[in-house]
């Protein structure tokens, strides 16, 4: 660009910058800078609201969700945060490492693997109907991480426990449901249990406008393709500097079985659903807490 060119164009220099300290100012509310991420803002006593609308599955892919483990603690030499390989269905280092502390009958190494256990998250795509905190977000196709709780509603109403309630695919644009995503601070953690489904109706009166909404889907399977997860010897590399090992835990009484830890009884293949975990455990915002400390490292 010639200096000229400058001249005349700076007008619309002032509007682009505009555009990047907005960025810049709008706090984060995805997973690290991942701008197609999207979560409700808290106010300053933790309470939030949002409604959304959760999209079927994009186009050449079979789910509308993707599934996976992932691991967040802390150790003398740092923070690891990174996603487990049983998402996979292969060993991870991590959970065998959590095996051999639970079964080393010492209650202090128990207590060191429930802290390390695995986690559940979910990662679907959504409309954005309504946040009053940023509106900005309105109106928009957004990826929305979540984990047992928010799951457990849309479960329920794929399969509804009474008979008098008819099975619904909150997934569908027609005869899907909006979400009311309502969350309360308790106990120092984000709670959803407010959350609720309104009453099954269209996204839109107009194919044309849901099928443009359908169309700007971000893909789910990246998350669950083998390219984007670390090698086992990449993981035990990072695990053994996190946590300091110069030495092996004591032998476990017991060689059974080969599967992961998971909150408080050995699981016997990674298939296997865990025990049910604690709501504070799979709140989507501890995770992005973690990888927050983990960027300061």
């Amino acid at each position: 660009m010639s200096f000229s060119d400058m001249k005349k164009k700076r007008g619309d220099k002032l509007q682009s910058l505009l555009k990047e300290t907005a960025k810049i100012n709008t706090p984060s509310r995805g997973q690290g800078d991942d701008d197609r991420f999207w979560r409700p803002e808290l106010d300053k006593s933790g309470n939030g609201m949002a409604v959304v609308r959760f999209l079927p599955a994009p186009d050449g892919e079979d789910l509308p969700w993707s599934r996976s483990w992932n691991h967040g603690f802390q150790g003398p030499g740092g923070w690891y945060i990174e996603n487990s390989l049983t998402t996979l269905g292969q060993k991870d280092p991590v959970s065998e490492h959590n095996s051999q502390l639970w079964n080393s009958g010492i209650e202090a190494n128990k207590e060191i693997a429930r802290k390390q256990k695995r986690r559940l998250t979910y990662v679907s795509n959504v409309y954005v109907l309504k946040d009053p905190s940023n509106p900005q977000n309105e109106n928009q196709v957004r990826l929305y991480k979540y984990g047992k709780k928010i799951w457990d509603k849309l479960n329920d109403k794929m399969n509804p426990q009474f008979e008098d309630e008819t099975p619904v695919n909150p997934f569908d644009l027609w005869e899907g449901a909006n979400f009311k995503i309502k969350i309360r601070k308790i106990d120092g953690f984000s709670n959803y249990d407010k959350s609720e489904f309104e009453n099954p109706a269209p996204l839109d009166t107009d194919d044309a406008k849901m099928e443009e909404v359908w169309k700007t889907e971000h893909s789910l399977e990246d998350f669950t393709d083998p390219k984007n997860f670390k090698t086992y010897a990449e993981l035990k590399e990072k695990l053994d500097r996190v946590l300091g090992l110069t030495s092996n835990v004591p032998t476990p009484k017991s060689n059974s079985f080969d599967a992961p830890f998971d909150g408080g009884k050995p699981m016997t293949t990674p298939h296997v659903e865990p025990v049910v975990e604690s709501v504070t455990s799979t709140d989507s915002d501890e995770y992005s807490y973690f990888a927050k400390l983990a960027e300061q490292e």
